[in-house]
């Protein structure tokens, strides 16, 4: 909403546009007039919308037409004044005044305009038979006051009224020709019916609707309100109530009504609520709120945030069969002015047989957004809602920074739940198959991916001592010489080579003597394929002989040519690794380490699993 409006009064000479001026400010019809008021600002705390108003005065006699083209320009409102015993002002209107504004303001974004009738005092009739066909004709005009300033009739509702104009205008709601929303306004409405509607069953119940009133208005609406609400859509249209709650096609008919009953503000404090500007997009402010993120911090997704995001799956898995299908998907995201995943998505997170992301490819995804874009994630959780269903200032309350991952290596222990793993290998070494594994998919499920769907992320969840993180994989393209910062910035690094291929534990070797050899990043490297036969490497060192030179654990063979699932050890040791780096060197390489860390991951992942299916019967 604007922070403040700025009214301008036109019109012939001698029509009262100064005497409105000052009857407004003394209360009281002034004895001198001048030929021009100076300009005048109303504090906000005594204007019925709490802005402050600056009401500024024309006077031909006193102005150029410069000086008037500059006006224009600067107003958020025009009021066009007449004398409703002057039939040559009121030709004006038309012949004149409305045609120098629309002249030297935007076609796209032109000024609301005010017909004010002034001097009703000096007539018996209304001049509203004339100005009618006047206010059909051009949509710009808002509405037209008849006003008195000698005896001080409607002088501060024609100031609301103008005020309101610029606050609560109708143009981008209602088309009058029509009588009905505009496009851009159904769109909007139907977002916000849609998030809303918390339980995703087309209507909106009582609790919803008082949820709804609650959230824009700040108060509920007693059980008879809500009763005479619905009455007055029954009386109106077959199917605006189902099942005594409101639909979609009700909720859109109430609005119609409050601005056909020129109650425009009720609508434009529900659109702002829920984050719409005057043009009906949602504003930049409530799309991405300030979040600082320090170097060396990492964003994650907060317990609530998680329980949202949980409440929006529940409310659009139909079936209930803890997956989305690809049109609960689409359903999902009819709150999104876009699409905002693409079918990569679904080999970058678990899904289920059919292909569908489950429950924690979901979640996962959410994840990655979070940690990889925190803004793309903001956005998301604008769009879905957030900070209105959970009542905060922004959904800047959905994150959470981690603290600097130089204290956690002080400290030797992290509160991260998100840790990162760069895959590294020269082409064809094996890493979108390792990538691929860690979702449970073998080589046979792998070959199904089309290339243009294929992702070079995959995130799931592991468990070491029994804590549930989430691990994040991403091949890292083999160009050596073009490695980022942001390639070598992870948590561990797997060092990924052919176990068939003689010449690709070259390009391991290369990368780590380079890049990691003096870091206090854990690398691992992993004999991918290692179902093939094993070549020997055309390097100066085997395989094995370089990690006991530098000091790194074995090569972990890896193969993901199983008839089942791929095992996920080597998932649960990065992640380990990743949480302890300061144990890479020493009790990583303790099989005893390994074998806790590695019990408590399927025990929890056991359990895991039997709340998860008891939950389900809960829903």
């Amino acid at each position: 909403m604007r922070k403040d409006v700025r009214i301008l009064l036109v019109g012939e000479p001698k029509v009262g546009k100064t005497s409105l001026i000052m009857s407004l400010v003394s209360e009281e019809f002034p004895d001198e007039v001048p030929l021009r008021a100076e300009e005048i600002t109303i504090p906000a705390d005594v204007t019925p919308e709490r802005v402050p108003t600056h009401i500024v005065d024309y006077s031909e006699a006193e102005q150029s037409d410069e000086q008037l083209y500059q006006e224009i320009s600067k107003a958020n409102v025009i009021c066009i004044v007449y004398s409703v015993n002057n039939k040559k002002s009121i030709e004006k209107v038309t012949s004149h005044w409305i045609p120098l504004i629309n002249d030297r303001t935007d076609k796209d974004s032109r000024v609301p305009l005010i017909l004010v009738g002034n001097k009703s005092d000096l007539v018996e009739h209304s001049s509203m038979e004339t100005i009618l066909p006047i206010m059909n004709q051009y949509q710009d005009i808002e509405t037209c006051v008849e006003c008195s300033a000698k005896n001080l009739k409607n002088i501060s509702e024609l100031f609301y009224y103008a005020q309101k104009a610029v606050l609560h205008p109708t143009g981008p709601l209602y088309c009058p020709e029509e009588k009905e929303l505009k496009p851009s306004c159904i769109k909007a409405l139907t977002r916000i019916f849609k998030i809303s509607d918390l339980d995703n069953d087309g209507i909106l119940n009582d609790n919803e609707l008082n949820f709804f009133q609650r959230t824009c208005f700040n108060t509920p609406l007693a059980p008879q309100a809500l009763e005479d609400v619905k009455n007055v859509v029954r009386r109106n249209m077959t199917d605006g109530v189902k099942n005594n709650g409101l639909s979609l096609k009700g909720f859109l008919f109430l609005h119609t009504l409050f601005i056909q009953r020129g109650r425009h503000e009720t609508t434009w404090t529900v659109l702002r609520r829920f984050g719409y500007d005057d043009d009906l997009e949602l504003t930049q402010e409530y799309l991405f709120p300030i979040i600082k993120v320090p170097p060396d911090c990492t964003t994650e997704l907060n317990h609530n945030a998680y329980l949202f995001l949980q409440s929006v799956f529940d409310k659009h898995d139909k079936d209930r069969d803890c997956a989305l299908s690809p049109e609960e998907v689409k359903d999902l995201f009819k709150v999104f002015p876009y699409m905002p995943w693409g079918p990569d998505v679904n080999n970058t997170v678990c899904t289920n047989d059919k292909g569908w992301i489950t429950y924690q490819g979901y979640l996962s995804q959410w994840t990655l957004t979070t940690y990889l874009d925190v803004q793309r994630s903001l956005e998301y959780l604008g769009y879905l809602g957030y900070s209105i269903i959970y009542e905060q200032e922004s959904q800047a309350a959905a994150i959470t920074v981690t603290r600097n991952k130089r204290i956690d290596l002080q400290k030797k222990q992290t509160q991260r739940s998100v840790f990162r793993c760069n895959v590294l290998g020269a082409r064809g070494s094996g890493k979108s198959g390792f990538l691929q594994a860690f979702l449970g998919r073998n080589l046979q499920r792998q070959r199904q991916i089309r290339e243009d769907h294929k992702s070079y992320y995959a995130i799931s969840t592991t468990y070491v001592y029994g804590q549930e993180k989430y691990l994040l994989l991403h091949e890292v393209m083999p160009d050596f010489d073009f490695l980022s910062e942001a390639d070598m910035a992870c948590d561990v690094v797997c060092l990924v080579y052919d176990v068939n291929n003689p010449h690709s534990f070259e390009y391991c070797a290369k990368v780590y003597k380079q890049c990691f050899i003096d870091s206090k990043t854990p690398c691992v490297v992993i004999a991918a394929k290692s179902d093939l036969h094993e070549a020997r490497q055309h390097y100066s060192l085997s395989p094995h002989e370089f990690c006991r030179k530098h000091k790194l654990h074995p090569p972990q063979t890896f193969t993901c040519n199983t008839t089942e699932a791929p095992s996920k050890d080597i998932y649960t040791r990065l992640t380990t690794m990743a949480m302890y780096p300061h144990m890479a060197q020493a009790d990583l390489k303790n099989s005893t380490f390994w074998l806790r860390a590695s019990l408590g991951a399927t025990v929890f992942a056991v359990l895991g699993f039997a709340m998860y299916r008891a939950l389900l019967k809960q829903r």
